[in-house]
C-alpha cells in the first residue's frame, strides 16, 4: 500500500464534521441533564436543610442583638412570625435556666415539648461545641430520637415521621449567660423529589432528541459548503485549475473559497510559466546546440571552412550555452538557499565603474552608449561577487531592451545614509499590470521569446534572488514608449565599522 493509499484509508476512518458535531452536542446535553440530576434532584434535601438553618441564624442575630431591649419578648414573638420559627431562651442563673422569652408559632413545634433531661443534653451539646450547636431530628408518633435514643414528648400534634431542624445557641451579654433555642420544621420533599424525577426523564427525552435533530441541522449547514469546497478542491488536485470555488454562509468558509481562489489561480499562473520555461530552456539550449553542430559539419565536410572564424562561431556559442546552464544552476540555488552571502565591505561605485569596462567592445562595435553619472564613493557591506551579478545583468537588461537610441544611463546616487543603482533605457516601457511578473524566469513583456544581444535571459530573476537574500530594496519604474528604470537601494556602510 502506496501512501496516498494510507492516506485516504485514514480519511475514511476518521469521523466527519457530522458526527462528531452530533457527538458533541449530545454529550454535552447529557453533562448538562447530569448537573441538573445531582443539583436539582439528588441535592434538594441538602440544600433545603442548608437554607433551613440560615434561616434559624438568622432569627438568632436577630434575637441576640434584641436580648437587653425591654419589650424583649414582643421582639422574640415578632422575629419567630417573621422567620417561622419557633423560640425559647432561658437566663442562665445560679445554674439553673430561667426561660425569659418564647414563641410557638407552629403545630409541629418540638422545643416547647421537650423533657428537662432532653433540653440539658442539648446545652451540654453546645456547651461542649463552643456554644453552638445544630441538630436535625426526627420524631415518630410523639417519639423524638436524638443520638439514636428516643424521647416521648407529651401533647405534641405532630403528623407521624416529622423532622425538625433544632439551632441551640448559649451566649453572654451584660455579664448574663443565655441559652437560645430556635425550631422550623423540615418538611419532606420525597414527593417533591419524585414529581421532579418523572419531570426530569421527559425533559430529558426532549433535550436529548432536540440536540440530536439540532445537530443534524448544523452540521448539514457547515458540512455541505466544506463538501462542495473539497470536490473543487479535487479537481484542483488534479490539475483543473478553473476550478471556481464559490461559497456563502460562514465567514470562514468563504475566507476558504477566497484563499482557494487565489491559490488555484497562483498555481495555475506558476504552470503557465513552468510551460513556458521549459519551452524558453528548450530554445535557448537547442539555438547554440545547432549552430555548433551545422558548423561542426560545416567545417569537416567542406575544403577551405576550417578556419578559425567558423571555430570562433562554435567557440562563443558554446560559451553562451556554457552561461545558460551556469544561470540556470545559480538561480536554482540562489531559490533554494543553498548559496548565502559572503558579507564584505567595498565601493559600490568603483564596483560599477569596472562593470562597465566588460562593455568596451560592445560600444564600439555595435553603437551603444553607456552613460554613468555617480554622486561619489558609496561603500556598503554585501557580497562583492553577488553584487557584482546584479548590476552586470540590470546593464545587459537595459541593452537587451534599450530602443532605437541604444543608450543606456547608469547612476549611483546617495541619500539619507542610503546609495541607489539604477539603470535606465529608453525601450519600450512596461505595463503596468506587469511590473510584478518581470522579475519571474524568461519573462517577456512581449511575451515574443528573442535571443538577448547579451546575458541568457535569467537575469532578473537571478537579481530578485541574491537582492532578497541581502535584504535589499528593488524596483522598476517604467513608463510605456518612454523606457524603464531598474534599481536597488542599500545602506552606506562605515568604514571603520
Amino acid at each position: 500500500m502506496n501512501n496516498q493509499e494510507r492516506a485516504v484509508t485514514k480519511r475514511r476512518t476518521q469521523a466527519g464534521i457530522r458526527i462528531k458535531l452530533i457527538c458533541a452536542l449530545v454529550i454535552f446535553t447529557a453533562l448538562v441533564l447530569i448537573a441538573i440530576w445531582v443539583l436539582q434532584i439528588r441535592l434538594l434535601s441538602y440544600f433545603y436543610e442548608k437554607e433551613k438553618f440560615e434561616e434559624l441564624e438568622d432569627a438568632y442575630e436577630e434575637i441576640y442583638t434584641r436580648i437587653t431591649d425591654s419589650d424583649f419578648k414582643a421582639q422574640v414573638q415578632k422575629t419567630a412570625e417573621q422567620h417561622g420559627v419557633c423560640v425559647r431562651v432561658f437566663q442562665i442563673i445560679d445554674g439553673m435556666a430561667k426561660e425569659i422569652g418564647g414563641a410557638e408559632v407552629s403545630a409541629s413545634c418540638m422545643i416547647h415539648h421537650l423533657p428537662t433531661r432532653l433540653l440539658s443534653n442539648l446545652y451540654q451539646s453546645a456547651a461542649e461545641n463552643g456554644g453552638s450547636y445544630d441538630k436535625r431530628m426526627e420524631f415518630n408518633q410523639n417519639f423524638v430520637e436524638k443520638d439514636g435514643e428516643k424521647f416521648y414528648l407529651p401533647g405534641i400534634h405532630n403528623p407521624a415521621n416529622a423532622v425538625s431542624a433544632i439551632c441551640v445557641r448559649i451566649f453572654e451579654n451584660g455579664g448574663n449567660v443565655y441559652f437560645a433555642l430556635l425550631d422550623s420544621e423540615l418538611t419532606p420533599v420525597s414527593a417533591t423529589i419524585n414529581t421532579l424525577q418523572v419531570q426530569f426523564m421527559w425533559t430529558a427525552c426532549f433535550l436529548l432528541v432536540a440536540a440530536l435533530v439540532f445537530a443534524l441541522i448544523l452540521s448539514r449547514l457547515i458540512a455541505t459548503p466544506l463538501s462542495a469546497i473539497t470536490q473543487k478542491a479535487a479537481k484542483l488536485a488534479a490539475g483543473n485549475y478553473e476550478a471556481d470555488f464559490e461559497a456563502s454562509g460562514y465567514r470562514e468558509v468563504v475566507e476558504l473559497a477566497d484563499a482557494l481562489n487565489f491559490a488555484a489561480r497562483e498555481i495555475g499562473a506558476t504552470d503557465h510559466l513552468q510551460k513556458e520555461l521549459i519551452a524558453n530552456i528548450s530554445h535557448d539550449l537547442r539555438t547554440p546546440l545547432t549552430m555548433i553542430k551545422g558548423y561542426s559539419e560545416i567545417m569537416r565536410d567542406l575544403p577551405g571552412e576550417n578556419n578559425a572564424e567558423n571555430a570562433q562561431i562554435i567557440i562563443d556559442e558554446t560559451t553562451r550555452l556554457s552561461e545558460l546552464v551556469s544561470d540556470l544552476l545559480d538561480l536554482s540555488k540562489l531559490q533554494a538557499g543553498t548559496i548565502k552571502p559572503e558579507y564584505e565591505l567595498f565601493d559600490l561605485t568603483q564596483l560599477a565603474k569596472d562593470t562597465l569596462v566588460r562593455y568596451d567592445a560592445l560600444v564600439r562595435h555595435n553603437g551603444y552608449r553607456i552613460l554613468f553619472e555617480s554622486e561619489g564613493e558609496a561603500t556598503v557591506l554585501a557580497d562583492r561577487g553577488m553584487i557584482l551579478q546584479v548590476i552586470y545583468n540590470l546593464i545587459n537588461n537595459a541593452v537587451n531592451y534599450t530602443g532605437s537610441s541604444l543608450r543606456v544611463r547608469v547612476a549611483i546616487t546617495l541619500k539619507d545614509d542610503r546609495v541607489r543603482f539604477s539603470v535606465a533605457d529608453d525601450g519600450e516601457g512596461i505595463e503596468p499590470e506587469m511590473i510584478e511578473s518581470i522579475w519571474d524566469r524568461y519573462y517577456r513583456v512581449d511575451k515574443v521569446h528573442n535571443r538577448a544581444v547579451i546575458g541568457t535571459g535569467l537575469g532578473l530573476s537571478i537579481v530578485k534572488s541574491i537582492l532578497d537574500a541581502h535584504g535589499a530594496l528593488y524596483g522598476v519604474d517604467s513608463a510605456v514608449g518612454v523606457g524603464s528604470v531598474f534599481w536597488f537601494e542599500m545602506p552606506v556602510s562605515k568604514a571603520d565599522n
